[in-house]
């Protein structure tokens, strides 16, 4: 018997003809694995193809993604370039007060607060079926309050990189659990009873990104986009962010250079606006070509 690495199949198989059965559609993903030399040299073959081909086929769907992702990002920026007073730039309006609020020694939250409402509502978070359209901007205040301690200063504009430190993820996970307890109690109140599911993972993550621009809004269109390259997971979990660094440092060098041309003014875009910008496009754009 002789071992062999297996890079690429999946599931514990023993055997090169086992390999040849799993190996198809299967990616990412190392294990080792054995097989006897002496039986089906022909399976050990076409199973080491497989591989091969497989790993070829990921390292264009990458590039593709990333192409797309690139593409998508620039049509979502020059959207907001282009179209005057259009809701693409209610994001910058935001984090930009939200970055100046940082340093400064008394920040307004009554002001900053109205500005976090309407760049949630330009997002679709106070639809009929929000529990937010039942409240005043004034609920978000005490967010706004939590989101500006200086304990979360690392999160404002955070490179991917960062987010590999266990600190800098102790904290993110700290202001995401803060605003789901905020709003748990109310969204019970609205509802008039004990809602048994989490505060919605979209709500939370676009009121992250318009304030500290550390995580993509994880709503259906960016949901489709990396879906569309299984670049992360569909439904939303810390492994979710970490996917999203590891795609972001794969491919930095092509992604920095797309994103040293998104500015505006005196704001610069975020990696994570740029990965939050582009699936959001890919989704957008797959979804009205499915309409069709």
């Amino acid at each position: 018997m002789h071992s062999a690495s297996c890079d690429g199949v999946s599931g514990g198989v023993a055997r090169y003809e086992d390999a040849v059965r799993h190996v198809v559609g299967i990616l990412g993903r190392n294990i080792s694995c054995d097989y006897d030399s002496t039986e089906k040299r022909g399976s050990e073959f076409i199973a080491r193809g497989l591989i091969s081909m497989l790993k070829v086929r990921r390292a264009r769907e990458h590039m593709d993604a990333i192409d797309e992702l690139i593409n998508g990002a620039k049509t979502f920026y020059e959207d907001a370039r282009t179209s005057e007073n259009g809701r693409s730039t209610s994001w910058e309006h935001c984090y930009r007060v939200f970055r100046d609020a940082r340093i400064d020694p008394s920040p307004d939250c009554d002001y900053l607060s109205l500005h976090l409402a309407f760049y949630l509502a330009s997002w679709g978070m106070y639809r009929g079926s929000s529990f937010l359209l039942q409240k005043d901007y004034k609920v978000l205040t005490p967010i706004v309050e939590k989101i500006l301690k200086p304990e979360y200063d690392c999160l404002f504009g955070v490179a991917c990189v960062s987010l590999r430190e266990s600190e800098v993820q102790e904290r993110y996970t700290n202001v995401y659990d803060d605003i789901a307890e905020h709003f748990r109690p109310i969204r019970n109140e609205v509802a008039g009873r004990e809602v048994a599911s989490s505060v919605s993972p979209v709500l939370i993550t676009k009121i992250l990104m318009g304030t500290l621009g550390c995580v993509p809004a994880y709503d259906r269109f960016f949901q489709d986009g990396v879906a569309t390259y299984k670049v992360t997971t569909q439904e939303y979990s810390p492994e979710f962010v970490l996917r999203l660094v590891d795609f972001y440092e794969e491919h930095n060098d092509r992604l920095e250079e797309a994103r040293r041309g998104m500015r505006t003014e005196d704001l610069i875009y975020p990696q994570m606006k740029l990965l939050d910008m582009g699936f959001w496009q890919v989704g957008f754009e797959k979804d009205a070509g499915d309409a069709k």
